[in-house]
Parts: structure tokens; C-alpha cells; sequence
């Protein structure tokens, strides 16, 4: 099947999600610096689960570049990623009014932590849908970003039940290696591209 439908329907549900997210923010009620200063916490939540959105579309498009193949399955994992991805909002809203709420910092990372691992048999179904010396498999080949990353959710989560600032810290921490996509990724691509060419 071809891969362009896959990208264009997960670019528009991101795009909806993003839109969402924002919709979730209200204005403060009285017209002073000290009650937008009162709606801080909820725009650090906001700005969390926007960055993450960013992440998860920038290296998924990133990831889909160096894709040929896409089966059923790979359709149903991107499905479920999506379906992950898609309760941000949700979840974002409910810890923007109870910061300090261990239920909702432990909800939260819950669902960064099911959508990374999705991710991670996503990426493992597009690999074994492609030769060893495709350049999608050969850019994945021994990263260990997906076990860092749901390595400091976890640690996140653990630390978050005893003090629940811990998860927001975790999640952020667990999207640094991701800001910048893999260069191996490009670099294959435009040596692919060369010998094409």
C-alpha cells in the first residue's frame, strides 16, 4: 500500500489535536497581569504537550521519509499512536487545573508512556517490513532513544507517586533526544538519492 495516505491522515489528526489543545485554553477572568500570572501553571502544561505533540509529528514524518512499505499492521500501530496522541488534550486540561495532583501527573505520564511504546512496535513493524539494508532499518539499527525515553517516563512515574511534579519532569526529560530527528535518516536518504540520481 502506498505510505501517502498514512502521512497525510496523521499530519491532519495532529493538526486537530494541536488545535484542541489550544482551544482548551481559557482566558483569565479579570483583566490584570496577576490573573494571567494565576494561569501560569496552565500554560506550562500546555507548552509541555505542545512540544511533545511537535516531537512525535517531526519524527514520525522524519521516520516515514525512509518508508517504502505499509501493511495493515503498520496502519493499525499508527492507528493506535494516533489514538494515544489524541487524549493530550484531555489530559492537559486536567493537569493544567490540578497541577500538584498525583492523579493527574500519574494519568499524564501513563499516556506519554502508552503512546512511546506504540511508537516502538510501530517502528519495529516498519522495520521488519523492509530489507536490512533499507535505509529505514539501517538508521534505527541500535538507537536506544525509545529506551531512554521510556526509561525517564518511567523513572518519572515512579518518583511522581511520592512527589507528582516528578512525571511532568520525566516527560520533559524523556523528549530530549527526540528534538533533534536522527541525521543517519537523512543521510542514507540523500546517499540513496545520489545513487538513484
Amino acid at each position: 500500500m502506498v505510505k501517502s495516505r498514512l502521512e497525510a491522515f496523521t499530519d491532519g489528526v495532529i493538526a486537530i489535536i494541536i488545535t484542541i489543545l489550544v482551544l482548551n485554553l481559557n482566558p483569565p477572568e479579570k483583566t490584570d497581569f496577576s490573573a494571567l500570572l494565576g494561569l501560569s501553571h496552565v500554560f506550562l502544561v500546555y507548552v509541555v504537550s505542545f512540544l511533545t505533540l511537535a516531537v512525535y509529528w517531526n519524527n514520525h514524518h522524519h521516520m516515514f521519509q525512509a518508508v517504502k512499505v505499509v501493511t495493515g499492521k503498520i496502519l493499525w500501530l499508527n492507528i493506535l499512536f494516533l489514538f494515544c496522541i489524541s487524549l493530550f488534550p484531555f489530559t492537559t486540561a486536567w493537569l493544567g487545573e490540578n497541577l500538584l495532583s498525583r492523579t493527574a501527573q500519574i494519568t499524564y505520564g501513563a499516556l506519554m508512556l502508552a503512546a512511546d511504546i506504540v511508537w516502538v512496535f510501530l517502528a519495529r513493524e516498519l522495520v521488519r517490513e523492509h530489507s536490512k539494508e533499507s535505509s529505514l532499518a539501517k538508521s534505527l539499527k541500535g538507537s536506544k532513544k525509545s529506551a531512554y525515553t521510556i526509561g525517564a517516563v518511567l523513572c518519572g512515574l515512579a518518583v511522581g507517586w511520592f512527589w507528582p511534579p516528578a512525571v511532568m519532569i520525566g516527560c520533559l526529560l524523556s523528549l530530549l533526544p527526540w528534538i533533534v530527528p536522527d541525521k543517519q535518516i537523512e543521510s542514507l536518504m540523500r546517499t540513496e538519492q545520489a545513487e538513484h540520481d
